[in-house]
């Protein structure tokens, strides 16, 4: 496999393994240090957070999948990019309709839009 594409994978995997695994064991406390955002003690909000967090984290385990058996590297891009270009399209459409957010979310946009595109960038290299 191309130095690219495990590094690409094993960028990608690895962050979202570990975000969603912070994210997963504490929500409240890594939603207002990495985010800036003060998530309230609320059940229901804490139940979709999580669920939000073990999608990352499963995500993140599919793509490092990808590094180590070459028959999934082709789905490990497209899980990569559909989850980094996911969340670049709804704080895209928040911006639109909500307002600017704060310079660490729209940091977390840039930042998925550069992962999205280079796992597109390793997708179409694992297609040609």
């Amino acid at each position: 496999m191309d130095t690219f594409n495990i590094v690409v994978l094993s960028l990608s995997g690895l962050l979202l393994l570990v975000i969603g695994t912070l994210r997963i064991m504490n929500p409240i406390g890594n939603y207002e240090n990495n985010s800036g955002i003060k998530i309230a003690n609320d059940i229901n909000l804490l139940n979709e957070v999580r669920g939000t967090s073990a999608l990352m984290l499963l995500g993140g385990a599919t793509v490092l999948s990808g590094t180590m058996i070459t028959q999934l590297t082709t789905s490990s891009f497209v899980v990569a990019i559909v989850i980094f270009l996911g969340f670049a399209v709804g704080r895209s459409l928040s911006m639109g309709l909500d307002g600017r957010p704060n310079k660490l979310l729209i940091r977390g946009l840039a930042s998925e839009l550069v992962l999205g595109a280079l796992n597109g960038f390793g997708l179409f290299h694992c297609l040609l």
